[in-house]
């Protein structure tokens, strides 16, 4: 049967969960979609399903797909990250360098209509030692710029002690920090490369509004009441159904500069930790850039994170910032 090429749409969500978990096993991720996810993921506001969208059908199953969410712009540029991927059975057969080509013309005109006059990158990921897919991107103009490891730590080995910094107290998240938990995050990740400031709407859409968002496993500091890091986390259902093994992914660490190197990160992770493991959880995971000016990896480590995964980022610049 020939392979069939369009948009995707939000009927799309079933089939694209089976196409992650297949491209998953195959390339040794540790993240598992289900159908919901997938559907909140085609849902996002700054995704335009009928443009910025792609995907490769072998009959009613997608075989391939990319898509092109709009970001927010930082320091006058706009970094735009390709998703996608090729079902493992299916590569070789051209369909990842058809997906870049189309991201390669696409990028331009839906950044144009976001922001015009600003800058634009194009960015995506793979995992590290994928020699073919390093190939196709170089092949296409890509270059690698960056590495993040993929971490993470067993909860039945000790945890580390927790030890409050003078000062400060740690408490749990509710709904009346979310806004000083995105200003956190925004101040603390102006110096991360690659990173954009969240709005109160992605802020929402992605994070705290998100079905896989974890209150009561997320976390605070706070000095003379006022937040000064803080640890956020997510589960997903379908990597626990997936894999067996329930894990609490914690996808922001933020701390204010002025208050780095007092010990607060370290042991708010460590709090987050006991709260992980009094809650149920086996394993925590996390993704941090290997070059963090925070020197973050050597944090985790201490905590107890190991590495399992790393994956490299590609750049194409379009238009200078």
């Amino acid at each position: 049967m020939s392979v069939r090429w369009g948009p995707l749409n939000k009927d799309d969500a079933g089939s694209l969960a089976e196409l992650g978990a297949a491209i998953g096993a195959a390339d040794g991720a540790d993240e598992h979609f289900s159908v919901e996810d997938v559907a909140e993921h085609l849902a996002n506001p700054l995704l335009d399903l009928a443009e910025g969208t792609l995907a490769a059908r072998d009959g009613q199953r997608v075989i391939a797909y990319g898509y092109l969410p709009v970001k927010q712009v930082r320091d006058g540029l706009h970094a735009m990250v390709l998703h996608g991927g090729v079902h493992p059975d299916f590569r070789g057969r051209g369909h990842g360098g058809r997906l870049l080509d189309w991201a390669i013309g696409t990028a331009p005109k839906l950044h144009e209509r976001a922001y015009p006059g600003k800058g634009l990158e194009l960015q995506t990921g793979i995992p590290q030692g994928n020699t073919a897919a390093a190939a196709l991107l170089e092949g296409k103009g890509f270059a690698a710029v960056r590495w993040f490891c993929q971490m993470r730590r067993d909860l039945s080995k000790e945890l580390p002690q927790v030890r409050v910094p003078e000062g400060v107290d740690f408490v749990t998240y509710t709904p009346e920090f979310e806004e000083a938990a995105r200003r956190v995050r925004n101040e603390s990740f102006r110096d991360h490369w690659g990173s954009a400031p969240h709005t109160a709407e992605s802020w929402r859409h992605n994070i705290t509004g998100s079905r896989g968002f974890r209150p009561e496993s997320s976390f605070v500091a706070r000095a003379g009441g006022e937040a000064v890091s803080v640890v956020l986390t997510r589960h997903l259902e379908g990597a626990t159904a997936a894999t067996g093994v329930r894990t609490a992914r914690i996808d922001i660490v933020g701390t204010l500069r002025e208050w780095r190197g007092k010990g607060v990160a370290g042991n708010l992770i460590a709090h987050a930790l006991t709260a992980f493991k009094e809650q149920g959880y086996e394993r925590a995971s996390l993704s941090v850039d290997a070059d963090n000016p925070t020197k973050a990896v050597g944090v985790y480590t201490r905590a107890g994170f190991e590495i399992y995964l790393r994956t490299a980022m590609y750049s194409l610049p379009i238009t200078p910032a």
